[in-house]
């Protein structure tokens, strides 16, 4: 599951990783001798020194969505599946901002993790009633959230924000979804992925 989320990742970005997420998974012991917090579900976890990073997934969790195709996990729990997905996100952005030899702030994660949420759900449904189902998952990614009750202020602060800005963003997309128009959605998804840092974020923000 995690190899087939990735690769529709890499193909709705028109890029390809040189890493597997699913070849830095690391259990609950390995992931709290690298920071994790031992709390959360999904974390992608850098060391220090920022050479080694590992990809922790709760073994349940995963097993729950890697149980069906990418269609299927998605339909049978879409909580679950874009818990998943997130964590893939995260890695597939943290391998390409190194590759381009920047760094990447956590807001900027988040906020492209969100995005990707949406992507991915949405090529996933394409089709005929497409338009209507993804302004349906804006509401249900952007809208029905509930922030978890262990979060610091600053992580609160900073997933909401993330919602707010990819919220904005993939407001923007649903007539490109609605017209039917994969082209143009793709080129859309492409050019914001490649902004990096600020720019990412004020052209997320943007109203239109």
């Amino acid at each position: 599951m995690l190899d087939a989320i990735q690769e529709q990742l890499e193909a709705i970005y028109g890029i390809r990783a040189e890493y597997r997420a699913k070849d830095f998974l690391v259990d609950s012991d390995a992931a709290r001798k690298l920071g994790g917090s031992g709390r959360a579900r999904e974390e992608l976890l850098l060391s220090e020194d920022g050479q080694e990073v590992a990809l922790y997934i709760e073994p349940s969790l995963l097993a729950r969505v890697s149980s069906a195709d990418p269609k299927g996990a998605m339909t049978a729990d879409m909580g679950d599946f874009c818990e998943v997905a997130e964590g893939v996100s995260h890695f597939l952005y943290v391998v390409h901002t190194v590759k381009q030899e920047r760094t990447v702030s956590l807001l900027e994660l988040e906020a492209q993790a969100e995005v990707d949420k949406f992507a991915v759900c949405t090529l996933l449904e394409w089709g005929l009633n497409v338009g209507r189902w993804a302004g349906s998952l804006v509401g249900r990614l952007f809208e029905q959230v509930q922030l978890r009750p262990h979060l610091s202020e600053p992580e609160r602060w900073r997933y909401t924000e993330a919602n707010r800005l990819a919220k904005s963003y993939c407001s923007r997309l649903l007539p490109l979804v609605r017209s039917g128009r994969m082209d143009r959605l793709l080129s859309e998804l492409r050019h914001g992925y490649r902004l990096g840092a600020d720019a990412k974020l004020q052209y997320f923000a943007k109203s239109r």
